[in-house]
């Protein structure tokens, strides 16, 4: 009987995995939208890629990934290092880089066929909305085929597409940062000038002070820890710079002619980016080879004085992630996350980001005729995202991934440029959010609400 019920059970789990988004989620979520389920979904599968990318890199995995067929026979030639590398020692790396690899092009597959859907009634969108376990079975196929690419030069091709990508994604990031400060100064003004109610105000004052008490720590920490009076002078240009950029807009942002033609905008914007500026600045740093520059994030917690490596110390034992990884993988997660549920109000963003202004939850869910509870279709008329851009954005998501994991080889060779994509990153999106300021005084005419 016991067999009967869980053949049963088994049964409706896999219904649901090949039929809809709804159905796969509605006992979690059964008042939420089908894009937003469905957009959860995916991010799952990215987690759980990602998860297993991170267990690929723990100690002791090495031994177990040896024993995958041809995957780690010989050296392995990677660009910077002189001759061959023991695949013992960077095993974990490869495995990485096939992982994301797989997940990529996953990605990337579904931003094709998703290409040009306009709602639920397209016969693509039933593919983007269900078919759960058949989606699941292909990135399990291409990341077992993924293991048996040769090396070749793969390493060294996939670490530049690995560049931009992360490139990229970290602009994403900060304008999704952005989108989230202007909402969230939004939302609470309006609520403290609706009522009668000041602690809106107060909060709003509160992170304010917080966000900027953070970013000059880390600035008076990167000065102490991050440079040295003879030396790093790189380190220095970039924690000036930055430090000159952040001031600038915040003293911009509040200004009459700004707060004239911007009124949503204000200091709570302009610490949030301040804070993540200096978040990107000290990722960049921590990627310089130069080990007096860039102390180790453990040994400062741990109070342990940082030394040049001796020469008779063994260049097999190599740390691919550490403490920043893992910060940044956090902050990837979050902002993961919000891309996944964000339902902005904010025109530009939304054309940037190929959404629609958010309509709210979609209410009740409603009960299909096999009696299972259904989350809302809120896209019969028209899709509320781009299912394309979706794909792309979670395509330079898993090289991100993948970039981070891996410390950007961790190698002299390509530290530096690692150091020089973050920290133009982060000029970039510092002039993403100065536009977002001065674009409505130089065209009046056109609406950035």
């Amino acid at each position: 009987m016991g067999a009967c019920l869980a053949l049963c059970s088994l049964a409706s789990c896999a219904s649901c995995l090949c039929g809809s988004a709804p159905c796969l989620l509605c006992g979690c979520c059964p008042s939420s939208n089908n894009s937003t389920i469905t957009r959860l979904v995916f991010s799952f599968f990215l987690l759980l890629g990602t998860m297993v990318s991170v267990i690929m890199i723990l100690p002791g995995m090495e031994t177990q990934l040896r024993k995958i067929p041809g995957f780690c026979q010989g050296g392995v030639t990677i660009p910077g290092v002189e001759n061959q590398v023991n695949c013992d020692v960077i095993v974990g790396y490869k495995s990485v880089y096939r992982m994301c690899f797989a997940m990529t092009c996953f990605f990337f597959l579904f931003s094709v066929i998703m290409i040009r859907v306009r709602s639920s009634r397209d016969p693509r969108a039933a593919i983007q909305n269900g078919f759960w376990f058949f989606k699941f079975l292909i990135l399990v196929g291409i990341t077992v085929g993924a293991f048996f690419i040769p090396d070749g030069t793969f390493h060294t091709v996939w670490f530049y597409f690995g560049a931009v990508g992360s490139f990229i994604f970290i602009l994403i990031q900060l304008i999704l940062l952005i989108d989230f400060a202007h909402s969230w100064n939004k939302v609470w003004v309006e609520n403290a000038e609706n009522s009668d109610n000041k602690c809106w105000f107060a909060g709003l004052l509160t992170f304010t002070i917080l966000y900027y008490a953070l970013a000059i720590t880390a600035v008076v920490l990167f000065y102490v820890y991050y440079t040295q009076p003879d030396d790093c002078t790189e380190h220095k240009v970039f924690i000036s710079l930055n430090l000159i950029f952040c001031i600038f807009i915040s003293i911009l942002s509040i200004l009459p002619k700004i707060q004239e033609a911007q009124p949503h905008s204000g200091l709570l914007q302009a610490s949030l980016i301040s804070l993540y500026t200096m978040y990107v600045t000290w990722s960049a740093m921590t990627n310089n080879p130069d080990r007096k520059c860039n102390p180790s994030l453990l040994s400062l917690v741990s109070n342990v004085s940082v030394t040049e490596p001796s020469g008779d110390s063994n260049p097999g034992q190599v740390q691919w992630w550490d403490a920043q990884g893992i910060v940044g993988l956090i902050i990837f997660l979050f902002c993961t996350l919000y891309a996944s549920i964000r339902s902005s109000s904010n025109t530009q963003v939304n054309k940037l980001m190929q959404t629609e202004e958010g309509k709210g939850s979609g209410g009740e869910g409603v009960v299909g005729e096999d009696g299972i509870l259904r989350a809302v279709d809120n896209e019969e008329d028209g899709v509320t995202y781009s299912y394309s851009f979706f794909h792309f954005h979670l395509c330079l998501a898993s090289l991100y991934i993948m970039m981070t994991l891996t410390n950007w080889y961790h190698c002299s060779y390509f530290s530096m440029p690692a150091v020089w994509v973050k920290m133009s990153s982060s000029w970039l999106g510092l002039g993403l959010y100065l536009w977002t300021l001065i674009a409505p005084l130089i065209f009046p005419d056109r609406d950035f609400s």
